[in-house]
C-alpha cells in the first residue's frame, strides 16, 4: 500500500541513472551494462522519508490501524529500510550477473510487508504510570486516559494532575477521558482548570463521570463547566456520559461561553428530545462548526427537529454525524431541510434511523447541493427503492469527488439498479462501496458490475446478503479482480452454489486475500424456479449474464 513494485523500480532507476554503473566490457557484445542495484544512498533516505510520512498521516490503512507519531514512525520507517535493504542485498549477491531488478522487487515487498507489520503492531512508547502524559508524542497534549477505566479521588486527581500546575507549561489540548471523577477529584480539578483554561483549544471530557451516582455526577459536571467557563475552545468532547438533559444543563455555562467552537461531540450521551432542545438553547454560537457528531442518542423525530436548528446555524458544517438515533420520517425530512445549507459538507452519517421514503426523497434534494461530499453513510435508512432512486439521482449530478458510499440494508432490489448504475459510474473517485443486506438478486447485482467497470481507484466491495447465486458472483469476481487497487470484495451471505464458489476462488487463486469468506452462503436458498433456472445453466454463462453482458449504462 505504500508502492507498488513497478513503481520502486522506476523510482530506484530514475533516481540512480546518474551514478549507474555504466562500463563497456566488450564493444561487441555487451555495450552497456546498467545496474538498478544496489540504490544509492539518495534514494534509500528519500525511500525512509517517504515509508514516514505513511506511518504517521492519514491514509486508509493508519485509519483501520491507528498511526505513529512522527518520530516513533522515522525510527520505525529507518530501521524497515535497513531490513529490507539487507534482504535484497543477500539475493542480489547470489545473482551477481543480474541487473538487480529482482533485488529492487524484494526491496519493496519487504518495505511493503515490514510498514503493514508496525501499524498493525501500533504504538510501542511506554506511557509513564504515575503520569500519563505523552509528552513524547506532542507537548501541548495532556492525556490521562490510557490504561484501564478508574474512579479518581482527590489524593489521586492532585498526583494525575500536577504537570498541569507546573508554571509556564503549554498545554493546549487536555484529555480526561476513561477516569471517572468525584466529587474530591473535582475539587481539585478547578482550580488547576481555571488557571490553565485561557490556553486550552481541545477539551475532552468523554466517559469521565462513569458509574457515579446522578447527584454526584451532575455537581462533578457544574464543577468542570464553571472552570472553563470562558475558554476559547475549537474542540469540546462531552461523549459517554449519560447526559440526558439534566447533563446537558449542568454543562451550559461552558456551553454557553463559547462562540468559536469548531467541533462538538455528544455521542452516546442519553440525548432525548428534552436534552435536544437543550442542547439548541445551550449553544447559540456554531456560525465556525465544522464537525457535529450525535451519534447513538435517543433524539427521535422531535430531538432531530430541535437538532435541525442546530444544523441551520452552523454554514461551515463539514462532517455530520446522527446515527443510531431513533429519528424517523418527519425528522428525516427536518434534518434533510436543514442540510440544504451545508455546502460544504463532507461527510454524512446518518445510518441506522427510521427515514421512510418520505425522508429519504427529502434527502435526496439535499444531497443535490453537496458538490464537496466524500463520504455518505445511508445504510438501514427504510430507503427502499424509491428513496434509494432519488438518492442515487441526485448524487449522480453532484458529489464528484465522493469515495465512500454506503446504502447497506435499505430493501433495494433489482427496480433501483439502473439508477444506481448510472450514478456509480460517475463517480471516478469511489474508494469504497457498500450495498449489503439487500435484495438485487443477480439481475441488480450485474447491471450494478457494469457501473464499476471504469472504477479504477475502488477498494472494496460489500455485496453480502443480496440473493445473489453463481451468476451475479462470478461477474462480480472478474470486475474486480482485475483492478490493480483492489483490497476486499465480500460476497458472504447469498445463495451461491458450490459450484459458484468454486468459479469464485478459481478467480481470485493469484489474490485470495482479496476475497472474503465464503462459508455463510446458502446454495438451497431463494425461490425454487431461481434454484431451477441456475441448475439448466450447462454454459459458460448463465442465461441471465448472457441477457444483461451488454447492457449499457443510462448516464442521461
Amino acid at each position: 500500500f505504500v508502492f507498488s513494485n513497478s513503481e520502486v523500480i522506476i523510482c530506484s532507476a530514475n533516481m540512480v541513472l546518474s551514478e549507474m554503473d555504466v562500463t563497456q566490457s566488450n564493444p561487441e557484445r555487451r555495450p552497456f551494462s546498467i545496474k538498478l542495484w544496489p540504490p544509492s544512498q539518495n534514494t534509500r533516505i528519500m525511500l525512509v522519508e517517504r515509508m514516514t510520512n505513511n506511518l504517521s498521516t492519514p491514509t486508509l490503512f493508519t485509519q483501520k490501524y491507528g498511526s505513529l507519531s512522527k518520530e516513533e514512525a522515522e525510527e520505525n520507517a529507518k530501521q524497515i529500510e535497513e531490513r529490507a535493504f539487507a534482504a535484497a542485498n543477500q539475493h542480489y549477491e547470489k545473482e551477481p550477473d543480474g541487473d538487480g531488478s529482482s533485488a529492487v522487487q524484494l526491496y519493496a515487498k519487504e518495505c511493503s510487508k515490514l510498514i503493514l507489520e508496525a501499524l498493525k503492531r501500533g504504538s510501542t512508547r511506554k506511557v509513564d504510570k504515575e503520569v500519563p502524559i505523552s509528552e513524547e508524542v506532542c507537548e501541548t497534549s495532556f492525556d490521562i486516559s490510557k490504561g484501564p477505566r478508574a474512579f479518581i479521588e482527590a489524593e489521586e486527581a492532585e498526583k494525575l494532575l500536577r504537570p498541569l500546575k507546573e508554571a509556564g507549561n503549554s498545554y493546549t489540548k487536555i484529555c480526561f477521558s476513561n477516569r471517572s471523577f468525584g466529587l474530591g477529584a473535582a475539587g481539585v480539578a478547578k482550580p488547576i482548570l481555571e488557571s490553565i483554561k485561557d490556553q486550552l483549544k481541545i477539551v475532552d471530557l468523554s466517559d469521565f463521570i462513569a458509574g457515579r451516582p446522578e447527584a454526584e455526577a451532575l455537581e462533578v459536571m457544574n464543577i468542570f463547566s464553571a472552570a472553563l467557563e470562558g475558554s476559547v475552545l475549537k474542540s469540546l468532547d462531552l461523549s459517554n456520559n449519560a447526559l440526558g438533559e439534566k447533563g446537558v444543563r449542568a454543562f451550559g455555562a461552558l456551553l454557553k461561553s463559547q462562540k468559536s467552537l469548531e467541533e462538538l461531540y455528544l455521542m452516546n450521551d442519553g440525548i432525548s428530545e428534552e436534552a435536544a432542545r437543550a442542547v439548541c438553547e445551550l449553544v447559540p454560537s456554531t456560525e465556525k462548526l465544522r464537525i457535529l457528531h450525535f451519534h447513538n442518542n435517543m433524539t427521535g423525530d422531535d430531538g432531530a427537529i430541535a437538532i435541525s436548528e442546530v444544523i441551520k446555524r452552523s454554514p461551515l458544517l463539514e462532517d455530520f454525524r446522527c446515527s443510531s438515533t431513533r429519528v424517523g420520517s418527519e425528522g428525516g425530512v427536518a434534518l434533510s431541510e436543514a442540510l440544504k445549507g451545508c455546502v460544504h459538507l463532507k461527510k454524512l452519517d446518518l445510518r441506522d434511523n427510521m427515514f421512510g421514503i418520505e425522508a429519504g426523497v427529502a434527502l435526496a434534494d439535499a444531497l443535490s447541493k453537496h458538490a464537496n461530499l466524500k463520504e455518505a453513510y445511508l445504510s438501514y435508512l427504510n430507503l427502499e427503492d424509491k428513496g434509494t432512486v432519488a438518492i442515487a439521482n441526485a448524487l449522480k449530478d453532484s458529489a464528484p469527488l465522493l469515495e465512500v458510499l454506503e446504502l447497506a440494508g435499505n430493501d433495494i432490489t433489482p427496480a433501483a439498479a439502473p439508477a444506481l448504475a448510472a450514478c456509480l459510474s460517475a463517480k471516478q473517485h469511489l474508494l469504497k462501496l457498500n450495498l449489503s443486506e439487500n435484495e438485487l438478486k443477480d439481475e441488480g447485482t450485474i447491471q450494478i458490475s457494469k457501473s464499476l467497470e471504469g472504477l479504477a481507484k475502488l477498494m472494496e466491495l460489500d455485496m453480502s446478503t443480496n440473493a445473489i447465486r453463481r451468476a451475479g458472483a462470478r461477474v462480480l469476481a472478474q470486475l474486480v479482480v482485475k483492478k490493480p487497487d483492489f483490497q476486499l470484495l465480500n460476497i458472504n451471505g447469498n445463495f451461491i452454489s458450490d459450484d459458484g464458489i468454486d468459479d469464485v476462488k478459481e478467480i481470485f487463486k493469484n489474490s485470495p486475500e482479496k476475497v472474503g469468506p465464503l462459508d455463510e452462503n446458502d446454495p438451497e436458498g431463494g425461490d425454487e424456479d431461481e434454484k431451477e433456472s441456475e441448475e439448466e445453466d450447462n454454459g459458460d454463462e448463465t442465461e441471465l449474464e448472457s441477457k444483461l453482458k451488454n447492457l449499457d449504462v443510462d448516464e442521461d
